[in-house]
């Protein structure tokens, strides 16, 4: 069979494109590409697969629709060999698999980012380009997908990390980490006609455009110490009618590229789409695959304009509203089951969240939690159902089983979700004086679940490898003499770990949780078998 390669020069290809059902852009790309480069408006930092398969759609979805006439540009901080191999080798294109719960599968080439940077300090030409984009006057938002660490300027023990140390002491011109490097842009703008902007995080953590605008605002007030920048500069920044920084609740499951998604391409008889491994450990490949439903909601505050972004399906609105839909998806709906079936699925031996939903005890322990636990103190966004999108997660999105998702990917970093998955639902039970806390059955068995994780043993008594976590040295040194085949080991070993505030978000000592969880996780400890047993009596 020919081969047919993802770049520019193959989509004139129509019959090949078309028989294969794969949809096509409706816009000429170097139209389009032309009149970014000169009159950029969309700049985009981080450039993986959250972006590719929604971020970048959405405007793929307003060019079709003939709404806009720019794409977007791409640019990356961290890892450089996204747009060395994955970008540039195909013209910027990227093929998109949704994978539906009903074994159908969609194809759609994404071909609305125009151009892709690497926003590497060492490279002259690729900084200067980034900065012609920042001080362009078209330019409305800057958007950006780079976790919640991107944003991070100290470490675990609040100290500076040495990056940010040594880019407040050199200033803009050598700024290296990414807030760094953003608000040396934004300096760039401010001395080339201070237009507004909005600097809007996409990316999945709670109150994210706060936190953008901290970590942009402690550097900029740092040059200005310094003398590098000027007290206008700060004006600029803390002026939301110049400088917005929105507020979103994104919601996607956008697994790594998957060995049968990358088959069925090829079958085809498309080329090169195996994905890769990059030096700094990022596997990627020139297609997405993902799951259909999708949410973004946004504040709306754009200074200097914005893409019509709902007619693309994004929920634009205030503040209040999309802190509650935030709230509602990470502390009730959709997060505290994901993390409960990561970890119990890292325990019996599961390998795909799609699999675990197969097994009724897990299914009745997500549903309990969501429903009896979760509804009677969630935050209602009134824009979004709790109860229809509780259902949705359960009944179709996490038993798809054409989303190669992994408990092990969802069970990295854990701890710093504890407090926020499942300490906000502990907290508001402790607040309302019409409920009671220690009547909670299922998030004390989720957090017993972990503790029996970290012992790194899986249900059969088998070593188990654990997924990176920030805590996982101290974690694991807290529970050292909690041994497999020892229920009694248990007894006086968790008082220090259950009332740790800073993990859980409340003391469980205090709250008279702790003896749950300490006789779950010992009911759990007594020998191969044990969870799968503890489970079947409390559910």
């Amino acid at each position: 069979m020919p081969s047919i390669s993802l770049t520019g020069s193959s989509l004139p290809d129509k019959q090949f494109w078309e028989s294969n059902k794969i949809a096509l852009p409706k816009f000429d790309l170097k139209t389009v590409a032309d009149k970014t480069a000169s009159s950029p408006t969309w700049l985009h930092f981080g450039a993986g697969n959250i972006f590719r398969g929604f971020i970048a759609r959405l405007q793929q979805d307003l060019l079709n629709q003939g709404l806009v006439e720019e794409g977007v540009i791409a640019a990356d901080t961290f890892d450089y060999e996204i747009i060395d191999r994955i970008y540039r080798p195909h013209d910027n294109l990227t093929l998109m698999v949704d994978l539906k719960p009903d074994g159908n599968v969609g194809y759609e080439i994404i071909g609305s980012v125009t151009e892709a940077v690497k926003a590497d300090p060492t490279d002259a030409a690729q900084m200067e380009r980034l900065q012609q984009i920042a001080c362009a006057p078209s330019l409305q938002l800057m958007s950006f997908t780079i976790t919640e660490k991107g944003y991070a300027l100290r470490n675990m023990a609040g100290e500076l990390l040495p990056v940010v140390t040594q880019d407040i002491k050199e200033g803009p011109a050598s700024a290296r980490h990414a807030m760094s490097i953003v608000c040396a842009l934004l300096w760039a703008r401010f001395q080339n006609g201070a237009a507004p902007l909005a600097l809007a995080s996409m990316d999945n953590c709670s109150h994210n455009g706060e936190k953008l605008r901290s970590s942009i605002l402690e550097i900029a007030t740092a040059w200005e110490d310094r003398g590098y920048v000027t007290k206008d500069f700060l004006s600029y920044i803390n002026d939301e009618s110049r400088v917005g920084f929105p507020w979103s609740m994104i919601d996607k499951i956008t697994p790594r590229p998957d060995a049968s998604v990358q088959e069925m391409i090829e079958k085809m008889g498309i080329s090169d789409m195996a994905p890769i491994t990059t030096s700094r450990g990022t596997f990627i490949a020139p297609f997405v695959n993902a799951e259909v439903p999708q949410y973004l909601v946004m504040e709306d505050m754009f200074p200097n304009g914005r893409p019509p972004f709902e007619k693309a399906g994004v929920y634009m609105t205030d503040r209040e509203t999309v802190n509650k839909a935030e709230r509602m998806k990470v502390t009730t709906c959709l997060n505290p089951l994901h993390t409960c079936l990561a970890v119990y699925g890292c325990l019996l031996g599961y390998t795909r969240i799609s699999d675990e939903m197969k097994n009724p005890l897990l299914v009745s322990l997500i549903t309990k939690m969501g429903y009896e636990e979760g509804l009677p103190v969630v935050t209602d966004p009134k824009i979004l159902d709790p109860k229809e999108f509780i259902r949705e997660v359960i009944v179709e999105r996490l038993p798809n089983p054409y989303i190669p998702d992994a408990p092990q990917r969802i069970a990295t970093d854990t701890s710093l979700k504890m407090p926020i998955r499942f300490g906000e639902t502990i907290k508001s039970y402790i607040a309302d004086p019409a409920l009671d806390v220690t009547s909670l059955n299922y998030i004390p068995l989720t957090i017993a679940g972990w503790l029996r994780y970290l012992i790194g043993v899986d249900d059969k008594g088998n070593p188990m490898p654990l997924s990176s976590d920030p805590l996982l040295t101290s974690l694991q040194e807290q529970l050292k003499n909690v041994q497999f085949g020892n229920p009694d080991s248990v007894d006086g070993q968790l008082t220090g770990l259950l009332s740790n505030k800073t993990l859980f978000a409340s003391d469980l000592v205090a709250c008279g949780l702790a003896p749950k969880i300490e006789f779950m996780l010992s009911e759990m400890l007594t020998g191969p078998g044990a969870v799968k047993r503890t489970l079947q009596k409390f559910i």
